[in-house]
């Protein structure tokens, strides 16, 4: 059986795809067939293709990226735009078929982990639809450890195993990046995956190294 995690993250613009792409690159440099999968990208396929290079298993692009929406929005409002509902049904078969191919698979979520994919459905509730348990990239920044706290919190409350997190500095002039990470190692009951300084160029090749794949 194929090991396979949601990568969720505590907002938008906290490097989760940058995460994905190094998670899926130690999975890959320890021998594992590695695949990465996002399921709805809003404004750009900017991120399907930094998952697509960080893979080491070709699949059909419409089933890596089932919709790829045209306007940089909500998922939910930019689907709206484009007239088209997001089926959770669709990205289930999709996720089915990727998994086959795979031992080690990432499906990256839009945004934060309730972000809004239809008028019926979030982030949380295709965690769900998946049985997937979740990685969680946490945004070092001013207010992350609100924001690290309430969606550990939302994760537990869908029933879903938050498998680890790691800690991404986004910021690089935050203050007290110790002590916010050790604040959410004694609150999170999850192990830290990893911690990953401020970079001016960040590449998944090299944190990479900083991460201990989940179990």
């Amino acid at each position: 059986m194929s090991r396979a995690f949601f990568l969720a993250g505590t907002d938008t613009g906290v490097g989760k795809t940058l995460i994905a792409a190094a998670l899926l690159r130690a999975a890959a440099a320890q021998g594992l067939r590695a695949l990465g999968m996002k399921p709805v990208a809003a404004g750009s396929a900017e991120d399907v293709d930094a998952l697509v290079a960080a893979s080491n298993v070709q699949a059909p692009r419409n089933c890596v990226n089932p919709y790829l929406l045209r306007e940089p929005l909500s998922p939910h409002i930019a689907a709206r735009h484009d007239g088209i509902v997001v089926d959770l049904d669709r990205i289930a078969r999709c996720f089915g078929e990727l998994r086959e191919r795979a031992d080690f698979l990432i499906v990256e979520g839009a945004g934060g982990f309730r972000v809004p994919l239809s008028e019926t459905h979030d982030g949380g509730d295709l965690a769900a639809r998946l049985g997937l348990p979740v990685i969680l990239v946490v945004g070092l920044r001013l207010g992350c450890l609100n924001h690290a706290l309430l969606t550990a919190d939302a994760i537990r409350a869908r029933g879903l195993r938050l498998a680890g997190w790691v800690a991404n500095q986004v910021d690089a002039m935050m203050a007290c990046v110790e002590e916010n990470v050790d604040t959410l190692r004694a609150r999170i009951d999850a192990p830290l995956l990893g911690f990953v300084p401020h970079q001016a160029a960040p590449a998944a090749a090299r944190i990479a190294a900083l991460l201990e794949l989940p179990s």
